[in-house]
């Protein structure tokens, strides 16, 4: 299972929660030269706008899969984190110190985690996902039987790519972060 990180989009560059919003153009033509580099074509996309435009920029269609989205992050969606830290402080530490909080009204990154490990354990190993990094971050926990806070140590560039195989009763990570293009 081969893990695409979509595009960079303006919320990326600005540090904010995540958003339903398109790719910046540039990484959207470095997109385009990745797509050679793949040797399966993308059959699984997060259904937000930057995935669907970085599969496509990939050359490939994919179908949306709805477990691969971020988390919701409720009344934060599109805030700059910096600001979330200055107006909600007890509130961001709470959702960073415990895998269950969800004090922005949306989803638990615990929920994350098991939406995304239920997927990829029904999921066809020989496939190629397009997402953002919170998804990516889960398939790693489930791989590797880390809880979220763990799981948010691990970097994922935009355009990334990171790999899991399928082994008897669980994943092994083959690679993680791997920048294809520059």
């Amino acid at each position: 299972m081969l893990f695409v990180r979509q595009a960079g989009t303006p919320g990326t560059r600005s540090a904010c929660f995540p958003a339903d919003e398109p790719a910046d153009a540039a990484s959207l033509r470095k997109a385009e030269r990745l797509g050679p580099a793949l040797a399966a074509a993308v059959t699984w996309v997060a259904p937000v706008t930057a995935a669907r435009q970085t599969a496509a920029a990939l050359g490939s269609e994919a179908t949306d899969a709805p477990e691969l989205a971020e988390a919701d992050a409720g009344r934060w969606r599109g805030l700059p984190y910096a600001k979330v830290a200055e107006t909600e402080p007890d509130g961001l530490a709470a959702w960073l110190g415990d895998p269950r909080a969800a004090p922005h009204g949306g989803e638990s990154l615990a929920r994350l985690a098991a939406r995304v490990s239920g997927w990829l354990d029904a999921a066809a190993a020989e496939a190629v996902v397009v997402c953002d990094v919170g998804v990516i971050r889960a398939a790693l926990g489930h791989a590797l039987g880390l809880g979220p806070l763990e799981t948010a140590r691990f970097d994922v560039a935009p355009l990334s790519t990171t790999e899991l195989v399928p082994v008897r009763g669980g994943w092994r990570v083959a690679h993680v972060n791997r920048k294809v293009i520059t």
